[in-house]
């Protein structure tokens, strides 16, 4: 079977735009010499030697337009491994199953509401233990640490309020100790702004139906990885489980690949310029971005990070009335959950992403009725800041 790294990746002292082009993508593995890799529907492969079934033979094993996403997103990585999965949630998923019954995590307490009860359900499920810590807070994280850890679980930057966790010192905190394997949620920044694995992450995940796709129409996961003990484990809930992203997705995803530099840096253009637009507002308490100086963890996004994405929080004044006021007269801004997209959304996280958590757990990170979550897209920035300002102006007329 073809793994994400048998190939050499002859582009490996390329920038980064030129592998999300030329990465897994050389012609001569194809029949027909194909620049753009073709979806490869087919479900089985024929075999030379009916004694030994060699590359590819079945497509819940490997697909060939997989391999070549996979191949893709490690050379953007600079992993050895690259695995995808049907969504985000699904490369979780996938990553919980190299622990065992009886092993303890400690994760980010702020942090996607959904992959927060995941990880409490899969606890519940596999007889886990989880303790969500401020991973903020280096020294919280040491001290949550137990003799059955097996598993540090961070986001940075969080959601929604994009603060910031010590990448380079949490991990030196993990490799203290013995079997402890460190996983990064890298979604809101993708390869391009932050690299988990350079500095010292053991494993990276992505829900690629955010930025790293950036259409809005492809639910799509992956891990990013240099061990083959992992590789060998994540590949059978791929195989056995059946957690495979089908042949389509992988050609919608690796499509959206080959913008994503593009589209990154005009997301973080787009983000900078609304969040100091926002910050002068007279009606806006506070925003939370780590360009401003006023965010606490500005020197570590200078430091950790080579840009920002297009997501951030504000507060603006009022009752959780306004915040609904304000949403409902946005008209380039769409009122949905997601983010990452080109086009820009709007929500409230305390009525939709972070209902899991209690009202002094969403105020103690600073997520209150009225904070607001923007995915900023990639729209003409003047007319995003005019959308923002009526809004403004009807909540508050």
């Amino acid at each position: 079977m073809i793994m994400a790294d048998s190939k050499e990746n002859t582009n490996k002292d390329c920038g980064f735009a030129t592998r999300a082009i030329h990465a897994g993508q050389e012609y001569d593995q194809w029949s027909n010499a194909e620049i753009v890799p073709p979806i490869v529907t087919s479900i089985t492969y024929y075999q030379n030697n009916p004694a030994k079934m060699e590359c590819h033979f079945y497509s819940r094993m490997s697909n060939p337009t997989r391999d070549s996403l996979e191949r893709c997103l490690a050379a953007l990585e600079d992993s050895k491994h690259a695995l995808v999965f049907p969504s985000g949630s699904a490369a979780v998923t996938a990553l919980l199953h190299l622990l065992e019954s009886g092993d303890h995590i400690v994760a980010s307490v702020e942090q996607y509401g959904g992959t927060r009860l995941l990880l409490i359900d899969s606890a519940k499920h596999q007889k886990m233990e989880v303790d969500f810590v401020d991973s903020q807070d280096v020294n919280e994280v040491e001290a949550a640490i137990k003799p059955n850890t097996k598993l540090i679980w961070i986001e940075t930057p969080s959601n929604p309020c994009v603060k910031m966790s010590d990448i380079a010192a949490i991990a030196k905190v993990a490799r203290s100790r013995e079997g402890i394997i460190f996983a990064v949620d890298n979604t809101l920044l993708t390869p391009y702004f932050q690299r988990p694995l350079e500095l010292g992450a053991d494993i990276s995940m992505y829900s690629c139906t955010k930025y790293m796709n950036g259409h809005n129409d492809v639910l799509a996961g992956a891990l990013m990885f240099n061990s083959t003990e992992f590789l060998e484990g994540l590949q059978m809930v791929q195989q056995k489980y059946g957690s495979i992203l089908p042949a389509f997705d992988c050609s919608m995803l690796n499509r959206g690949l080959k913008t994503l530099s593009l589209r990154m840096e005009k997301h973080c253009e787009n983000g900078v310029a609304l969040a100091r637009y926002l910050e002068k507002h007279p009606k806006v308490v506070s925003v939370s971005h780590p360009v401003l100086p006023s965010h606490p963890h500005y020197e570590l996004a200078k430091k950790q990070t080579t840009g920002n994405c297009g997501l951030f929080a504000f507060r603006i004044s009022g009752t959780v009335y306004e915040a609904k006021k304000f949403i409902q007269s946005l008209r380039i801004f769409a009122s949905s959950g997601s983010l990452g997209s080109f086009s820009s959304f709007a929500m409230i996280p305390v009525c939709v992403s972070h209902t899991s958590l209690t009202e002094a757990e969403r105020e103690k990170f600073g997520i209150f009725d009225t904070t607001i979550r923007l995915s900023v897209g990639i729209e003409n920035v003047e007319d995003l800041i005019k959308d923002l300002e009526q809004a403004l102006d009807k909540t508050f007329k």
